[in-house]
Order: structure tokens, then C-alpha cells, then sequence
């Protein structure tokens, strides 16, 4: 988007001669969106990030609590095999 905009404004008091500025500006409009696809591009990664860690986390917590049940299997088998009677 580009935008020009012309000002004319008396050069002295008299007003015989005139001085014109001319303003163009060109739109930044472009860089936004480049910020926002980059910002979102972030978050993607971020999330993924997170939610990978999050599932490591769940499987060493499945892995611990195996082992724990079969550590506890294997002490009531050797209990048993000790104490016949219980």
C-alpha cells in the first residue's frame, strides 16, 4: 500500500512563492504478517516441545511402576517359597 500525500505551504509572508513537500510512504504491512507466521511458527515448535516431553514423562512413570509391580511379584513368590504356610 503506498500513500502520497502533497503539502503546498507559502514559502514567506507575501505568499509569491510556494514550497511543495511531497510525502510517499510505502505500507509495512508485509513485515507484520512475517512477524506473526514467525511468532506462530514459535508456538508450533514450543507446543511440540512440551507435549514430547510431557509423553516422555508418562512412559519413565510406566516404567517405573512396572517394575515396581513385578519387584513386588517377585518378593511375595520368594515370601511363599520361605513360608509355605502363609
Amino acid at each position: 500500500m503506498v500513500e502520497e500525500r502533497i503539502v503546498e505551504t507559502p514559502a514567506n509572508s507575501a505568499g509569491t512563492s510556494t514550497h511543495t513537500t511531497v510525502v510517499e510512504r510505502s505500507g509495512g504491512g508485509g513485515g507484520t504478517a512475517l512477524l506473526a507466521v514467525v511468532l506462530l511458527i514459535a508456538v508450533l515448535i514450543g507446543g511440540y516441545f512440551l507435549f514430547a516431553r510431557n509423553s516422555s514423562e508418562s512412559a519413565k512413570n510406566n516404567a517405573i511402576t512396572s517394575a515396581a509391580k513385578s519387584v513386588e511379584r517377585t518378593a511375595d513368590k520368594a515370601g511363599s517359597a520361605i513360608d509355605p504356610g502363609k
